[in-house]
Parts: structure tokens; sequence; C-alpha cells
């Protein structure tokens, strides 16, 4: 009365149907048709195969309806796998913090020589300045540099880096910053003429940076041997070339990454 018996026959020995991931080009048979194809998308809930030929069908996705490798297979829709996020690096390099804000402004600074400077700093360094609530401010050369400093007071919770062109021994520079003895300053510097010069010249197209004779200006003489009419426009050319550490000189990379050290190894004085 109760029809055929369930226990009856090897109900233990029943073959299970894998289910398998229709993974964009895995090749499958549709079991009814023969159709063989790559798994190329997915339409309104049916996978669409392309054979050879480039011909596509599309096949509902229902149980033991296709065989792999001459084994009958369920097919069914992918997992959705979240990709790793990736660690966006700075244009200096360094890790970039997610979802930190640009820190109010510190009372240490960083002084560079002029607006090319902090222009390029900026470019590489920025990120990691306003983190660190670092400013970078231009001067108008380092002639009345040891003024500026006294000026300025720097302490212990209120330090100062400068960033000096062409800091090489006998140069004037050179007897400029040797008048800053104060503990709470550092400067550093690199040894290009300009701060041009510590791009490679390969990002801005030279061979080589073209050596100017002495007392002829500078920036003249490069917009000259490079075809450029203006520094201003030599300038632009300069800095749209820089995106990255990589695109400037090691002097100038290991020059910046001690002053940003040197100024942010302290924090404020606590408040009372």
């Amino acid at each position: 009365m109760y029809g055929e018996d369930v226990m009856a026959g090897n109900w233990r020995r029943r073959k299970v149907i894998p289910e398998v991931e229709a993974e964009p080009d895995l090749v499958v048979e549709d079991a009814d048709s023969g159709f063989c194809g790559a798994v190329v998308g997915f339409e309104l809930g049916a996978v669409v195969l392309e054979d050879r030929f480039g011909k596509r069908r599309n096949f509902p996705l229902t149980p033991a309806a296709f065989l792999l490798d001459g084994e009958t297979v369920t097919l069914v829709r992918p997992v959705a796998r979240q990709q790793p996020q990736q660690r966006r690096v700075t244009a200096s390099g360094s890790i970039a913090v997610a979802g930190v804000k640009a820190r109010v402004a510190k009372a240490s600074r960083i002084w560079v020589e002029g607006v090319h400077d902090a222009a390029l700093v900026e470019r590489i360094w920025g990120d990691d300045l306003r983190i660190e609530g670092i400013v970078v401010e231009p001067l108008d050369g380092i002639d009345d540099l040891a003024a500026a400093v006294a000026e300025f007071r720097p302490s212990g919770h209120r330090r100062l880096g400068v960033l000096v062109d062409h800091l090489v021994a006998g140069s004037k520079e050179s007897r400029i910053v040797a008048a800053v003895t104060d503990p709470n300053v550092l400067v550093t510097g690199h040894p290009y003429v300009d701060v041009w010069q510590a791009v490679k010249p390969e990002r801005v197209g030279l061979r080589a940076w073209p050596v100017i004779p002495p007392g002829r200006p500078w920036k003249e003489g490069v917009c000259e041997a490079a075809g450029v009419r203006e520094p201003a426009d030599m300038w632009r050319r300069i800095l749209a070339s820089v995106s990255s550490y990589r695109d400037v000189e090691t002097p100038l990379i290991n020059s910046m990454e001690r002053l940003i050290d040197f100024v942010t190894v302290l924090d404020e004085p606590a408040e009372d």
C-alpha cells in the first residue's frame, strides 16, 4: 500500500552529483543537446556558453545538466569573492593611512629656498606632511638665514628644518649654513645648482642637465639648451614630469626624509 520499498536497492551508494562553479572559460557540455563551449557569462539566470566557432547559447542552471570531462555536474554561479584591499602608497613611497585627516599645523616648520622647491616638495611629500601637521614655507633665498632663524625662535617643541640648494663644500651656501648652530634647527641640502636639477633629466626629456658657464643665469641657459622660451614654461614642464620620489635624485630624497624625521620627532608641549 505504500508503493516502492524505499529501503530496497543500493540506496547507500547513490551517486552524488558534484556542483562546479561556472568560472569564466570553463569548458562544459550541455548533456541534452551536446553543445560544448566555454563559459562567457550569465543572462537571466542562465549560463552563456560559446563554442569554438564563436556561436553562443544560453542554458538554464538545472541540476545534473552538464558534462565536465565526461562527468555529470551541476553548474552554479561563482561565489563573489571580496578582493583584498590594495595598500595605497604615497608619492614619497610611504604607506598611505586611510581615513586620517590632515592635522592642525604644528609649530615646527620646514623652510625651502623658493616657490619651486615648495611645489616639488608638495608634489612628493605633501600627503606625509599633512598627516604630520608640518607646513612647508618658501624663503626668498637664504642670504639672511641666521636672522630668520633667530626670529623664528626654535625650541625643543618648535623645531625648524631647512632645505638648501647647492649645499657643497666651499660654496656661499655652506658658509651661510655654518652660522646656524641652534640644536633645534637642522639644515640639509642637495648639491644641485637649483632644485630643477634635482629632477632626473630623462623625466624632462634631456639626456643630462646642460652645463651652464659661470656668470650666466643658470635657468635661462637651461631653457636655451632645452629649446624652451621662458623659465616659467620650463618649470611647468619639469613639475609635470614628477609624480613620485622615483622622479628625483637620491640626495634630495635623503635630505627631505631627514628633515621630516627631525621636525616630527617631538610632539607639541602638553597644555595645562
